[in-house]
């Protein structure tokens, strides 16, 4: 290989690379795909769907508040689990308890 000059410590591979004779061509293969004959497949049952909320055109801001960390992750699973998001529980409950601005 040819070292050329001004192109870094790899340019000359780089460059031995990039021939046509070095490219490796992929022929279009046609795969299969299947599902795993022993994987269990689970569907996410009783999920609570939030009713939507008219919001007005407001700008979205965090709301931020401290929890132990253990309290935050097993939130967050369960929401996951329920197929639900902390940001749609915590606005339906915060609601619940204080309903919206007129």
């Amino acid at each position: 290989m040819a070292e050329l000059k001004g192109k870094g410590k790899f340019g000359a591979l780089i460059q031995e690379a990039r021939k046509p004779e070095n490219q490796k061509t992929v022929e279009s293969e046609t795969l299969e795909i299947t599902e795993p004959e022993n994987q269990k497949t689970r569907k996410l049952q009783n999920q609570k769907q939030a009713e939507p909320v008219a919001v007005e055109a407001a700008e979205m801001v965090n709301l931020g508040i401290k929890v132990p960390k253990s309290w935050r992750q097993h939130w967050a699973a369960e929401a996951k689990r329920n197929g639900t998001t902390m940001t749609d529980v915590m606005t339906e409950a915060l609601t619940a308890k204080f309903g919206l601005p007129d």
